[in-house]
C-alpha cells in the first residue's frame, strides 16, 4: 500500500528519495502513551514495501502530555540505513518491513 502523499516529507538516503510520514492523530492507544510512536517510509519513485519503524517515545499527540521528542528527519534516514542493513527492499512488492526500536519505551499505564 503506497503512502499518501499528503503529510508525506521526503527524505535523501545516500542518494535514493523516500518519503516518510507520521500519522497525524494518534491511535487510541498511542494517544493514551500506552504504545510507541510510529512512521512509515517508501521509495519515492517506485512505492513498493513499506517500512513501518516503531519508535521508543511516545506520539507527539498523545493525550495525557507527555514530553516527546519530535521525529528527526536524521533518525528517519538512520532507520532506513538499518532497515536497509537488515533486508528491507523498498522497490519489491511485498508485505510492510517493520523495524522495532521500542526498546527501551515505558507505557504510560
Amino acid at each position: 500500500m503506497a503512502l499518501v502523499r499528503k503529510g508525506s516529507r521526503r527524505i535523501v538516503v545516500d542518494g535514493t528519495a523516500y518519503r516518510w510520514r507520521l500519522r497525524g492523530r494518534p491511535t487510541y492507544s498511542q494517544g493514551l502513551a500506552w504504545s510507541p510512536c510510529t512512521y512509515a517510509v517508501e521509495h519515492a519513485d517506485t512505492p513498493g514495501m513499506t517500512l513501518v519503524v516503531t519508535t521508543d517515545q511516545p506520539h507527539p499527540s498523545n493525550w495525557i502530555g507527555r514530553e516527546v521528542e519530535p521525529v528527526l528527519p536524521s533518525s528517519v534516514a538512520a532507520a532506513v540505513q538499518l532497515a536497509l542493513h537488515r533486508g528491507w527492499t523498498p522497490a519489491a512488492s511485498g508485505s510492510a518491513f517493520h523495524l522495532d526500536q521500542s526498546a527501551g519505551f515505558t507505557s504510560s499505564s
